[in-house]
């Protein structure tokens, strides 16, 4: 592909932004452009993706003064769209549709519109009776199979969030930077077992937006898969309730990139709950399954989420990991990981150099 990622910007995030989505995407938007050196009014294409949500792109294009607007997308969906809008962009790119393409995702995720209160859709009329209302205790049920399956024990998921927070120490932006020793991750509520409440992801107000340009430099989007198995969706019907999107869309990767796990650098995972991290470590090929204990124990994946992941900088719902991937290629890692889910399918991305 030659489609790179020119230009990064993020707003402060926060959990209660006193701002309207549209004003967050207009911000972040403008940081991106900025970023990428380049008039918001060069752009000709805008994607973003929301769950009823957001500002839409319409919106934000006549905000930022865009005169002439080719294609444009209000993409439905969650965390699964983080990595995969990215071959959307290039894929605009590679068939000469568009030069230069916003991508932004606003969210008002802790003041406005929270994704974790209860569903009511058709589904859930028969899933809650049985305790499964909304995503935490769907995916509570599948981390614990997956915790008996690998052994894995809550000393585990302690390393796994212990290690995000040590990794958004230094970072600025994020909003949980404090240690979190073992005695006291064990002291905090409950969720919905296994899962505590500094497993799960947070609710945060802000927004992230990208430039994906043919002729700007920027590290390079080197492929993009997406897909998923079965369940999809409804993961309490799945035959294996632990197989999310990363069983799935790994092998694509490596095929459509011809690169193999030992080429990445830095992974930066989308971890909504804990448990996710090491899943998606064995799938991808990161880590093998009989060592991921050991692995997570010793505090080695510093290069897995090193600004701290969704768990401690903040949710934009995965966008705000693709930046910091671009951040890191920045920096000297040659090639980066980068991962989107809210099930068993989601998207990942490879960036380089």
């Amino acid at each position: 592909m030659r489609a790179t990622i020119a230009g990064i910007g993020m707003t402060p995030l926060t959990r209660a932004s006193g701002r309207t989505e549209l004003e967050l995407a207009v911000e972040a938007s403008q940081l991106a452009c900025a970023d990428a050196g380049l008039d918001p009014r060069e752009i000709d294409a805008v994607l973003s993706y929301h769950l009823n949500d957001s500002a839409p792109v319409i919106h934000v294009a006549r905000a930022l003064r865009i005169d002439r607007l080719g294609w444009h997308n209000d993409i439905s969906g969650g965390g699964t769209q983080a990595a995969s809008i990215l071959g959307d962009a290039a894929m605009l790119i590679e068939a000469g549709l568009a030069r230069n393409v916003l991508i932004y995702r606003a969210l008002n995720g802790r003041s406005g519109k929270r994704m974790n209160t209860v569903s009511t859709g058709p589904q859930e009329r028969f899933t809650i009776p049985y305790g499964m209302a909304g995503p935490i205790p769907m995916f509570a049920m599948a981390a614990t199979r997956y915790l008996y399956d690998t052994g894995l024990i809550p000393e585990h998921l302690h390393a796994v969030v212990a290690q995000s927070r040590e990794n958004a120490a230094t970072n600025e932006r994020a909003l949980r930077r404090d240690p979190l020793p073992l005695d006291e991750y064990l002291q905090k509520p409950f969720v919905c077992s296994p899962l505590r409440t500094v497993d799960c992801c947070q609710e945060t107000d802000g927004a992230c937006a990208l430039v994906v340009s043919r002729s700007l430099p920027g590290p390079r989007i080197h492929a993009v898969a997406r897909g998923g198995g079965p369940g999809c969706s409804t993961m309490d019907r799945s035959p294996d309730v632990t197989s999310i999107f990363s069983s799935q869309v790994a092998p694509i990767l490596w095929t459509v990139s011809r690169m193999q796990p030992t080429d990445v650098q830095v992974a930066l995972l989308y971890d909504a709950y804990s448990w996710l991290i090491p899943r998606q470590l064995e799938d991808f090929g990161l880590v093998p399954r009989a060592d991921l204990g050991a692995y997570l124990l010793a505090r080695g994946h510093a290069r897995v989420n090193p600004h701290g992941g969704l768990l401690s900088e903040g949710y934009v719902h995965g966008l705000n990991n693709v930046a910091q991937a671009v951040r890191e290629v920045r920096a000297g890692a040659e090639v980066a990981l980068v991962t989107g889910f809210g099930g068993s399918y989601g998207s990942a991305a490879l960036l380089t150099a």
